[in-house]
Parts: structure tokens; sequence; C-alpha cells
């Protein structure tokens, strides 16, 4: 008799009663160290700063899947807005709630199921197995993903191709795959000028004017049309500030916000050149900090894709969309190294009160994910 399936409910219940509002761990990761030690996957676990992070791996052969993910959460919020105990894991008419349940300790759970399946069938797999989960993903994201990633590099660890559970269906599991993510660049602007009376303008030199026609010149446009993959670039004004409380006061300085959400047709650099030109054309004296928290990525039809295609056509009987919407993701970093796509369960309630996921697609998804790992490495 063939060996019952592994259930991802007990796992996701257990995950998400520890409290790891990011940074915060609470026993996360040894939760997960304990499913899957006994698997055969040799764990790590990494601290870098306050962030607790797992690299584990079974097998040291080609080609090396990963699966990558985070077990650290968003804070609750008020607790009345909850209709249960947001770490309770409680199942109610057949649906699963907790912070955590959609974004992402379910799908890790479900993962671990679905691994735990294929290794029962196919113990005898080709190549290696591993996962990388970070405690850092809904914080700065600077001792999670890229500094696990580092580690991997100099020990030998760095797959050949990955696979990041974040909730990116809309409907059902797997009927959108993520082939990349646009970029993202903040911009915080300071343009100088002249402070005077608001009768005697021309003793003045008004600053506020000159950062209208500058974000007029900004915005005007748009940045591109879109490219096959990507829909078009976006320049948003986010904040505007002279933090002037008088009327009669020409102010001395004017402040702007922006943040571009980037297609695969510009790179931060080019795109902060871009910001440089239209204040000197204005001929404004001014400052301006630039950050970008991740370069837009993609990773193009081929084998990888075609794999995760036919595993979510196999299992699902429906042909996934292909997307590269929505923000940014840990994907950014792993796209440096190797091949990565994205792929998880429905994010209606992610970051929600009452968040949860039907333990039904609980059961679906970690489907789907022995199906890729069939695909990928039987």
């Amino acid at each position: 008799m063939p060996p019952l399936p592994a259930d991802p409910l007990p796992l996701a219940q257990a995950l998400i009663r520890c409290r790891s509002v990011t940074p915060a761990d609470d026993g996360a990761l040894a939760v997960l160290e304990r499913a899957l030690a006994p698997l055969g996957f040799a764990c790590h676990r990494l601290r870098f700063g306050e962030v607790e992070n797992l690299f584990a791996r079974r097998g040291g052969a080609g080609p090396h899947f990963c699966y990558a993910g985070h077990t650290d959460v968003v804070p609750p919020g008020p607790r009345e807005a909850w209709t249960r105990d947001p770490f309770g894991a409680e199942v109610a008419e057949g649906v699963l709630y907790g912070r955590g349940a959609c974004d992402m300790k379910g799908g890790i759970a479900a993962f671990v199921a679905g691994l735990s399946n294929f290794l029962a069938a196919r113990p005898d797999h080709r190549g290696s197995i591993s996962l990388l989960i970070t405690g850092d993903e809904e914080g700065p994201a600077r001792d999670g993903t890229a500094r696990v990633l580092e580690w991997m590099a100099a020990h030998g660890h760095l797959p050949d191709m990955a696979l990041v559970g974040e909730p990116t269906s809309r409907a059902r599991p797997g009927d959108v795959i993520k082939v990349g993510r646009r970029g993202s660049l903040t911009a915080w602007i300071a343009l100088r000028g002249i402070q005077g009376h608001s009768a005697y303008p021309q003793r003045a030199d008004n600053p506020i004017h000159r950062l209208v026609r500058v974000l007029h010149r900004l915005t005007a446009e748009p940045l591109d049309s879109g490219t096959e993959f990507f829909e078009p670039s976006t320049l948003q004004v986010t904040g505007f500030d002279v933090g002037n409380a008088a009327s009669n006061v020409i102010p001395g300085e004017a402040r702007a916000m922006l943040n571009i959400r980037f297609n695969d047709r510009h790179t931060a650099e080019g795109l902060a050149a871009m910001l440089h030109a239209a204040l000197r054309a204005e001929g404004a004296r001014y400052e301006m900090r630039v950050e970008c928290s991740g370069e837009s990525f993609l990773t193009p039809p081929g084998p990888f894709v075609a794999a995760l295609r036919r595993a979510v056509a196999a299992e699902t009987g429906q042909e996934p969309v292909l997307d590269t919407g929505g923000g940014t993701s840990d994907a950014r970093f792993i796209a440096r190294h190797c091949p990565v796509a994205e792929l998880g369960g429905v994010g209606a309630t992610m970051h929600q009160a009452d968040e949860c996921v039907p333990v039904t697609e609980l059961r679906a998804l970690a489907g789907l994910y022995r199906r890729v790992l069939e695909e990928v490495l039987a």
C-alpha cells in the first residue's frame, strides 16, 4: 500500500502559532527544522544581525532546486479587528485562520508536505533540493535572503533554479506564475530657493514654482509603453512638503518624494540620471538622495519556466499565466544567481485581519509542489 499523503495543515498550524512578527523568530525556524531533518536535510541556522535564517539541503548533486520563502510576518494590528486569535491557527468550516496562513507559512507547509510525498515516491530522484527560509522578508530585507545567498555562494550551495513560494495566484493555486518583477526606485529631492516676502517676489526665488515645473516635466509623458512581459513603468509623486506655516513668506526650500516602478527597459542608474537632468533643466539648486530596493528582472521562457508550466497544467488541467506585476519580492536577490520564478497560493487575504486560507487550497498547493519536483528532478 502506498504511503498516505503528508498533510500540510499540522505544520501550517505549528508555524502560525509562532509569533514571528518581523524580525522575531519565536521558534518558527525550529519547527521547520524538526520537519526537515527526518527527511534527510542538513540544516544550517544562519544569524545575521537580529535575523534568524535557515538553509537546509538534501543531497549534493546537480541539478540543485531551491525553494525560498519566509517565516516572518507583518504585525496583526488591533486585536479587535480579528474575529479569531491571530496566532491561534484555528480551523473553522474548513478554513485555517492566522497571521501567515496566506503569506506565507501556509505555503511553506504546503511545500514541505509536497516534498515529503515526492521523496516517498521518488527516493532515487536526481539532483538535490534545498530550502532558503528567511526571517527578514517583511522587514528591511538586509539580513535575510541576500545575506544567506552570500553564505551559499561561499559554501558552494548556489542553486541551478529557484522557486519563491509567495502567494502569487489570483483565484486558484497555480493560475499565475511570476517570471519577473519590476524594479523600485525612490528619490528624495530638496530644491533650494531664496526665502522672501510674498509681496516682493522679485527679491526671492520661489523653490515651489521651480519644483512644480520639475515634477510636471517628469510626469507629463509616460516613461515607456511597456515590454513583452512588463506593463509600463510608472513614476508617482508620493510626497511634497515646504514646511511653511506663513501665508506671506516664500519658503527657502521645497521637498518632494518620488517612487518609480520600472520594467526591463530601465535601470536605477539610468532613471537617476533622468531625474538629475530634469532638475538641471530648470536651473535648480538641489540635493537628491536615491535608493533602489531592487532592479527589474525577468526569467524568460526556457527549460525551468517550461517545467513549471507543465507541472501546473498536469496538476490543475489549466495553463498558467506568466506575469510580472506587483511589488518587489526576495526573488530580486535570487535572480542575480540563477533562474527564479514565483508560484504560491492565492494572496487574497495577505496582511489583512482574519488572514486565512482554505485547507483544501493548502492541500492542492502541496500537490502542485510535488508535481513541480517531479518535473524538475524526477
